[in-house]
């Protein structure tokens, strides 16, 4: 039996065929379904060629975030707490006042889908694969981009 033909073949970042896509956040406006999804594009796990340890992922642009939607009462129960590092530094905001902000539909999708990576350096250099705009318009036209529909992915 030869034995070099059960090698397992692991990719490199080199061999992995990083593309961008379009998700449109008005089709799936649940935000932990859509980051869910997102999260896993960004990790490269809908790919065969999957390897756990590198940025085998895609390039994610989300369009229309500004029409995101929370299950529950979660837009008033939910809270983003930031620390400065200094006495009391400690500052709490809900999701309804975390939205009016500017950024913040970004903030609160960046925040969902950051707790859905990795941690460590790898999490931190697949979420700089993400690109979020609140309206239907975005500035990333010289990639070529191509849309995929969210609700098809499981």
């Amino acid at each position: 039996m030869n034995t070099l033909s059960f090698s397992t073949h692991f990719a490199t970042p080199e061999e992995a065929d990083k593309q961008w896509v379009v998700v449109d956040a008005a089709a799936e406006p649940i935000v932990g379904r859509l980051a869910s999804k997102v999260a896993k594009i960004l990790r490269g796990k809908y790919k065969p060629c999957f390897t756990p340890n590198q940025d085998c992922g895609d390039n994610v642009i989300i369009i229309n975030a500004n029409k995101i939607e929370f299950t529950g009462a979660k837009w008033t129960d939910k809270e983003y707490i930031t620390f400065s590092g200094y006495p009391s530094g400690q500052h709490r905001i809900t999701a309804a006042n975390q939205a009016k902000k500017p950024f913040g539909y970004e903030r609160i999708l960046r925040h969902a889908v950051k707790g859905m990576l990795p941690k460590g350096r790898l999490g931190a250099k697949v979420l700089k694969n993400l690109y979020i705009f609140d309206g239907p318009e975005h500035d990333k036209q010289a990639q070529t981009p191509k849309t995929i529909d969210i609700k098809a992915l499981k």
